[in-house]
């Protein structure tokens, strides 16, 4: 477990919050680990309807963290056994999950969301997913997730291209539900996961299954990325970009 995540239970809402503000909550293996515990334990849990997500002020999440990915870059291990645990969770998760972002939302803190019910995003949100320009591949399904959200076109353009968006380009895309002030995010969040939490738990269930993907289909997608994302890291394309990115941040 990590002391950088913390889950609280308040009445039916589970918060699972990033606190590495330091390291703009770049997530970790340990971190990765509690997440995928806290949603995999939602599930089991009755009294739990709706898992809010959110990071501690300053940044969503940054994506993995630099020196892990660098050693798995370098064993060839890939994304690791936490980081696809923790993608199945999203994937499985019987309960809404609901995304506070503030600022910088890069990589999987941007294909996270993708799994997401609703999201509320602050105003200076802005959201990157820099996989190609690193010679990588997306991951987390979002190949499979962001064209049936967004288009092909759109999804092409952050996923491929690796452009950012802002705040009000992610919610023209339906990347993002709602946008409102930096101070606001927490509150709004919580007020959309009470109002979710309140529905007619069975009806809401059902409904949820019917508007998303059939979980084994977007589990086989993580897993397909995942294999290709390993592979990737190994090629020249991806130690160079992935050394000039290292020089630039030194």
């Amino acid at each position: 477990m990590s002391d950088h995540v913390s889950v609280t239970d308040e009445g039916t809402i589970r918060t699972v919050w990033m606190n590495r503000p330091d390291k703009k909550n770049a997530l970790t293996a340990a971190m990765y680990q509690t997440m995928a515990v806290a949603l995999e334990s939602a599930n089991a849990h009755e009294d739990i309807r709706c898992v809010v997500i959110a990071g501690a002020p300053g940044a969503f999440s940054v994506g993995n963290d630099l020196a892990e990915f660098a050693q798995a870059a370098s064993s060839g291990e890939g994304l690791g056994t936490p980081v696809i645990r923790f993608l199945h969770a999203l994937a499985r998760s019987e309960r809404p999950l609901v995304a506070a972002v503030q600022g910088l939302a890069v990589g999987v803190g941007t294909t996270m969301l993708l799994h997401c019910d609703h999201v509320v995003a602050s105003t200076d949100a802005r959201f990157s997913t820099p996989f190609v320009n690193l010679g990588l591949v997306p991951e987390a399904a979002s190949s499979l997730l962001a064209p049936h959200l967004m288009g092909h076109r759109r999804a092409f353009e952050l996923l491929v291209m690796g452009r950012p968006l802002g705040a009000g380009a992610a919610q023209a895309c339906g990347l993002v539900n709602t946008v409102v002030a930096p101070d606001d995010v927490e509150a709004e969040a919580m007020k959309a996961a009470r109002d979710i939490a309140a529905l007619p738990a069975e009806a809401l269930a059902a409904s949820r299954r019917l508007l998303r993907a059939a979980p084994d289909d977007i589990v086989a997608r993580i897993d397909e990325e995942a294999r290709l994302f390993r592979e990737r890291l190994q090629s020249a394309e991806a130690r160079s970009a992935f050394d000039a990115f290292l020089t630039r941040k030194r």
